[in-house]
């Protein structure tokens, strides 16, 4: 697995943030019978300003959020809550996904709001940004609820709450 991560805030450091983003890249991927080992991603942790601008830039919408994704390639499927394509794999054997940037700020304040642990709510959003970059999506009902189905099996195998579950 090759991960490049650029840490832009320094808080960031205290989490032990890549070995959270390559816990979650591996069982993301173990939970869909990819291959870790060959897997490329970038991984950007900031904070709610450098976020907001990248929100602004490629969604048009002026403000913070908690995760963006870029996906190498669109493989969202065009049936509602039907399963996405599978990544292509590269000449090298590679299968590059894509590109994630997370903000500090956000994910501090979510998780203090929803009582639980920042790591946890990192693995969460890291484990999410990733399923986006394998073509899942969350904007029609039956896309949420595969998603999110996903993303609560995934994170019980890791031994974290639903986070889904009120």
């Amino acid at each position: 697995m090759e991960v490049d991560i650029l840490i832009e805030d320094s808080r960031w450091e205290g989490l032990n943030f890549e070995e959270l983003v390559k816990d979650a890249l591996k069982a993301t991927a173990a939970h869909l019978g990819l291959p870790t080992k060959l897997i490329e991603v970038s991984v950007l942790a900031c904070d709610d300003a450098r976020i907001a601008v990248l929100n602004h830039d490629f969604r048009d919408k002026a403000k913070a959020t908690n995760v963006l994704s870029w996906p190498a390639e669109e493989l969202a499927s065009d049936t509602a809550g039907g399963p996405p394509s599978r990544p292509a794999v590269g000449v090298d054997g590679t299968v590059a996904l894509g590109d994630i940037a997370i903000s500090y700020d956000t994910c501090e304040r979510e998780a203090a709001d929803a009582g639980k642990p920042i790591k946890a709510h990192v693995t969460h959003l890291v484990v999410h940004g990733t399923l986006h970059l394998l073509g899942y999506d969350h904007v029609r009902d039956l896309d949420a609820t595969l998603m999110q189905g996903i993303e609560t099996e995934i994170l019980g195998k890791m031994g974290l709450d639903d986070p889904y579950r009120e």
